[in-house]
């Protein structure tokens, strides 16, 4: 006989994934630790006979099998909250509170929130654009989604993806050949900013931080003027930017992962959707 999958499992297995944890997780669907826990045995030991995670450390990781059911959890969910929408109009009205960086709002947030409209023509989006530092301090009711960046190995949250850092000058221009290098970053706290400096430090490289911005389009200007070297995640590298590595006498740097975070609040079917629209955006 073929097992049926209570779709309250399904959102405490994806709760975890996205919370980083159990503890999160259960303040996420409004359940103590213990019964979240109850509820990943059976799903494990009943109905999938298959373990969903294998801990690390004190790191939870998912198995294949976990890896595997992620995909389709989503997938019904997102289905089930679809199909009620269809079905409850007033629930298809409300407002989503997302925080991004403007690092990525050109980047990927037109293509996410043309999708999203389309599924919930109806529901309001606010988007609060801000350094990743200042939106991690945001979780806490003012907002229901954030796009963050981080270290790898650092990240809470669902990955949405893990990049190269990459140095980058203007096609036209040889600044990078400059002592002291003149660099282009963004405002601290910023990792990408850390690792620049850290790796010309080792690498016995001058440089001087001639502009410092917390604006993308700030860097990418100055770089296509030629004024400056930056350091940046490959998917932000534009036309008129070239990459520069070992061969230019620029050190490696370290890959940084871009992450989606989400309030334990925020438990309403638009921002299940527009969660799986991000992540699916970033694929």
């Amino acid at each position: 006989m073929l097992h049926t999958i209570d779709h309250e499992l399904l959102r405490t297995f994806v709760a975890i994934v996205d919370h980083g944890g159990f503890t999160r997780a259960a303040q996420a669907v409004n359940r103590t630790q213990s019964a979240v826990s109850m509820q990943i045995k059976r799903l494990e030991e009943d109905v999938i006979q298959r373990p969903l995670f294998e801990r690390q450390g004190r790191q939870m990781h998912l198995t294949s099998e976990g890896t595997t059911l992620l995909g389709y959890a989503r997938r019904i969910l997102d289905l089930q909250g679809e199909a009620l929408n269809k079905l409850r109009k007033p629930e298809m009205i409300g407002r989503v509170r997302i925080g991004v960086p403007d690092d990525f709002v050109m980047r990927f947030l037109p293509g996410i929130l043309k999708s999203f409209s389309q599924s919930w023509p109806l529901v309001d989006v606010e988007v609060q654009c801000a350094p990743s530092s200042e939106l991690l301090g945001r979780q806490q009711g003012s907002l229901d989604l954030s796009i963050v960046t981080c270290e790898v190995g650092q990240e809470i949250g669902t990955i949405l993806r893990r990049e190269e850092t990459v140095w980058v000058v203007a096609e036209s221009h040889a600044v990078h050949r400059q002592s002291p290098l003149p660099l282009a970053l963004f405002e601290e706290p910023c990792f990408c900013r850390r690792h620049a400096c850290n790796a010309l430090t080792r690498a016995g490289r001058q440089y001087r931080i001639a502009y410092s911005s917390p604006s993308l389009a700030t860097l990418q200007a100055v770089v296509g003027a030629g004024l400056a070297v930056s350091a940046l995640m490959k998917s932000l590298v534009t036309p008129g930017m070239r990459i520069v590595g070992e061969a230019d006498d620029f050190p490696s740097l370290p890959e940084g992962s871009i992450v989606l975070l989400r309030s334990p609040e925020a438990n309403s079917p638009a921002v299940d959707g527009l969660a799986r629209h991000i992540v699916e955006g970033f694929r």
